[in-house]
Parts: C-alpha cells; structure tokens; sequence
C-alpha cells in the first residue's frame, strides 16, 4: 500500500470521530426555574430569559421523567402538554407529567442555549402551588397575582378573578387586589385565577399567596438591660462572659442590635475575644430584644485596666453603659462551700452505709421487681440444716428455730414460701428426684448452722450420706453447693443458731467456708427482745437477702 492510499484511509477513519464529536455543540445553560402545578389545571411557562418572538423552528423542546427517562415534547397543539417556540403549555397536566423540561434554542450563529424548569403535579386536594406570603405591618395590604399567572393573562389575553379561602370576591378582575384598614378576618390564602383560551377552548390557571397581619412597629428609646452594674468580678486565667441586652420596642427586630466594645475597639478585631448577637421579638407581646454575649477565653491582667461597653442601638438613638472587671479577692466562700459540700457528701454516705438495708427494705414496694415472672421458680428458699444434732439442746433450738420461728415469720409476716426438708417431702416421691426437682424450683439456699454442725467425722461415723439424711456433707447440701458454686443459679443466705464452737468454720466442706468467707452468717440472736419480730435487725438482714417479690405474688404455671 503506498502512502497516498495509506493517508485516505485515515482521513476518512478519522472524519466521522470528529464530526460526531462537533453534532452536539455545548450550550449554554440558565438557571433552574421550579413551579408546582395542580393535577388538571392548566398551566403557561415561558423562561424568565426567553427573547420575545422566538420562531418554532428555534426551539426544541424535551424532559427528563420521574425514571430518568429523555422524551420529546412535541408541538403539536392537540396533546395536552406541547410546546410552540419556547412556551410550554399543560392543558391537563397529570401526576406523570412531572418532571425536568429542557428548552434548546438554536440561534442563527450557531451557538445554543438551555432553558431549565422543574414541575411537580400534585392532587388538588394538596394546594401547594403557593407563592411568596405577605406579611407586614402595613394598615391597607396589596396583593399581586403571581408573577406566571399575571403573564399568562397577558401573553393570551384572559381575565382575572379572585378567591379567599376557596370563595369567590366579587367585582374583582384586575390582576392585584387592595385589602384596606386590614383585621384579623382578613387574613388567609387569595387565589389569583387566570381564564384563558387556547384552540377554542377555555383554560383557567392559578397561584395563591398567604396574607398574614403581624403587629404595629413601635419604635422606644433604647433601654440597656444588662449589665445591671458597672463592676464584675472576675479570675485572671479564667474565661469569662459578659451579656450586653437591650430593648429597643416592638415589633423591631430589624433596627435593635446591641454589641460590645473593648476600649471602644469592636471584639473581632481581637484576638482571645468572641461575640455573638441575637435579636429575639417576644412572645406574646412581641417585644424586641437584642443580646450580645461576649465570651473571653482568658481573663488577662490588662482586661482589669480595660473598659468594656455595652452598646444598644435603635431606630434613633445609641445608648451605651461601661463595665469594669475586679478580680476576686479571696475564694474562701468557694472553698467553705467545698468542705460543707464533701462533710455532707460523706454524712450522706456513712447514712447510705449504715441504713443501707433499711433503705433497701423501705422502698422496695415502690419499685416493683419482675424477676419471678422470668425464672417462674415456685420458692423463695430451700431451707437446709443438720438434723442430728451433737447434744439435745441445740437439737431443740434448731427444730424450733427451723419448725416454728422461720415460717411464722418469713411464710406467715413476710408472704415468703419455704421448702423445709422433712416438712414438705411429698410422700412416695423418689428422695433424689424430689431434691433435684426442689432445688431447681428454688431461689435461694438457706443454710441453718449450728455448733460443731458438719463435723467430717460426725458425718462419716454417726451417719451415712444419703438423701434422707440432710446434714452438711449430704445430698441436699451437695446439690444446694452445686448450684450455688458452679451452677450459679441461686444465691446462699448462712444463719448461725448459737455460737460457732471451739473449732469455727475449719471443719466444714472447702466449698461451704468458701461462702462464709464471702457472705459471713448472720447469728440468730436468741432469746433477745424483739426478735421474733419482722422488723428486727436480724430479721431485716434476712429479708434483705431474700428476693424481693415473693413467689406467693407471681403468677405459677404449676402447682406444689
């Protein structure tokens, strides 16, 4: 192939990539115009940039719907939505005519422009066509019909009427409307209703503005009301803010501003120095105020030779007030106030200490617990205690203790349900299962010890381990231990019935000493006034160990 073959064949390769880049000349864009339109309710757009008398063959008219889909607009008249030139006419437009519209005008020399619009069509039970509300003090009020309503009765020579509220105004029919020695009653939404023809037939369009009466302006001389002195005290090395508030009248938000001065420089042209301004009209009274907090991120030792003033500017008047900072002379009132602040702090606590439990107790009917409703367990407290006892007297005292004071009090005062081994076996019932299944129904293990209770060699010479026999180192204490120590399904209380004995604790299984080390027993206090009563010290210790619902109170999905 010789040359000139080769450079035809990449000019004509190249020649279309360059006129296909050239067919779609970048235009020239404008800003987005945006407009709600009513669902059926005719509607004229022409963009506000548009020259006058543009030709058809100018325009090119395209959207972008709610898919992101590019579709042409046509021109011809019959469609509901068509364009001619550069308007775009909606005769009935629908919710599916939203969208992005794109207007491109072609021009003469060559170069293009974009006209942009956004509609949204929404129900006409939704008015959300509204244009600018109108609100002043002004006694008579002039409403102008919308700007895109006003030009198309210009451009296709309709006529004007009004509503107020949905209702007709008669014998109007210019396109603003005059509300003269305004009230309360007048206030509310006028409709600006444009009839016009297109083809023969008759079209009406509408924008609506909101009409609302705010207060007289009434204009004071400026009143400085903080700072109240001309001294504050302050910390060198301290931040520190100082408000600067002033009343100007009412209804005057725009001509009320008060601001600070230091040494009658303005704080942003300082450095270490911040200010911030609010103008506020009260409520109900409409009263203007104006605030200026200025803020100083650390008192320096020239702030105390400085002037700071407070400025409060009207409609005709500036009025001002200095301020002087002093330092603090002494902090002993802070440091008296701290050491009264800590003495109380720790009366208060040694009080928590002491009455903990009687505080506990008190307000336990105030707070409701829910727990019996998540473990549904049918007793409070499985009862465990040595049943052979070394000599008869502490024999008796525990069969007392066991069979009379602890239910009459916790069962009979307190509305707690126990589960006494030897008082509440169920007869014929297999003895492994039953405290098996007792245990598990249980809360709480509650461990009677006694003097010398436990002994390893009493266990093992005097009787065997069984589940007919509950002493320490029996089935019921190992099933109670179990779940205490490796199960953790339910907490221990220990009562001590008498004195410890010569031996203390050292003969007991490793794992109930374990638990006395951790939760000492609480001792029975025989014979003591009162204690048999549910409000002793003794008593209230139990029953702080106790839960705090009662299982008798919760709802049982089965029966004992």
């Amino acid at each position: 192939m010789n040359s000139s073959r080769l450079l035809l064949l990449i000019v004509m390769v190249m020649t279309p990539s360059e006129c296909s880049g050239s067919a779609e000349p970048q235009c020239e864009g404008f800003d987005v115009e945006s407009f709600y339109l009513l669902e059926g309710e005719a509607f004229y757009f022409e963009p506000y940039a548009l020259d006058s008398g543009p030709l058809d063959k100018m325009f090119t008219w395209f959207r972008k719907n709610n898919n992101n889909k590019t579709e042409n607009i046509t021109s011809d008249e019959n469609e509901d939505v068509h364009h001619h030139g550069g308007a775009l006419f909606f005769l009935n437009p629908l919710i599916k005519d939203s969208g992005f519209y794109t207007a491109r005008q072609h021009a003469s020399s060559g170069q293009c422009y974009d006209y942009y619009a956004n509609f949204d069509v929404s129900p006409t039970v939704i008015r959300r066509n509204l244009y600018p509300e109108i609100k002043n003090s002004d006694v008579n009020k002039r409403i102008p019909c919308p700007d895109p309503i006003q030009h198309t009765c210009a451009v296709l020579n309709g006529s004007f009427t009004w509503n107020k509220d949905s209702k007709l105004l008669q014998d109007n029919h210019k396109d603003h409307l005059w509300i003269y020695n305004m009230a309360k009653a007048d206030e509310g939404i006028y409709t600006c209703i444009c009839t016009w023809t297109h083809n023969g037939k008759e079209y009406k369009s509408s924008g609506s503005r909101s009409l609302e009466m705010e207060d007289l302006n009434v204009h004071r001389d400026v009143m400085i009301l903080a700072p109240a002195n001309k001294e504050y005290f302050a910390e060198e090395g301290a931040g520190l803010q100082l408000t600067c508030s002033v009343f100007c009248g009412t209804n005057v938000k725009s001509k009320c501003k008060a601001s600070w001065r230091v040494d009658a420089v303005a704080p942003y042209w300082l450095a270490g120095y911040n200010e911030t301004m609010e103008t506020v009209n009260l409520r109900p009274s409409s009263t203007t105020i104006s605030t200026a907090i200025l803020t100083i991120d650390k008192v320096s030792a020239q702030d105390f030779k400085a002037t700071f003033e407070c400025r409060g500017q009207g409609m005709y008047k500036l009025e001002s007030v200095s301020l002087n900072l002093k330092r603090r002379e002494t902090i002993v009132p802070l440091f008296v106030g701290g050491v009264c602040v800590l003495i109380f702090c720790v009366f208060a606590a040694m009080l928590v200490k002491c009455f903990a439990i009687e505080l506990v107790l008190f307000f336990r009917p105030c707070f409701p617990f829910s727990c019996c409703d998540k473990d549904g367990r049918l007793f409070d407290a499985y009862v465990v205690y040595q049943m052979q006892s070394p000599d008869k007297v502490t024999e008796d005292t525990l069969g007392h203790f066991v069979a009379k004071i602890l239910p009459s009090v916790l069962e009979d005062k307190c509305g707690y349900r126990l589960f006494i081994h030897g008082r509440d076996d169920v007869p014929g019932e297999d003895r492994l299962e039953l405290v098996e299944d007792r245990m598990k129904q249980s809360r709480r293990l509650m461990v009677i010890l006694t003097p010398g209770s436990g002994s390893e060699s009493e266990s093992s010479d005097q009787h065997s381990v069984s589940p007919q026999n509950p002493e320490i180192g029996g089935f019921d204490w190992q099933v109670g231990l179990h779940h205490v120590l490796l199960q953790r399904e339910m907490s221990v209380i220990l009562i001590q019935l008498g004195d410890q004995g010569p031996q203390g604790y050292t003969h007991l299984p490793a794992g109930l000493q374990h638990l006395i080390l951790k939760n000492a027993p609480i001792r029975w206090p025989e014979g003591s006034r009162g204690a048999g009563t549910r409000n002793s010290r003794f008593w209230k210790r139990v029953r702080y160990l106790m839960p705090a619902t009662p299982a008798k109170r919760c709802p049982q999905s089965a029966v004992i």
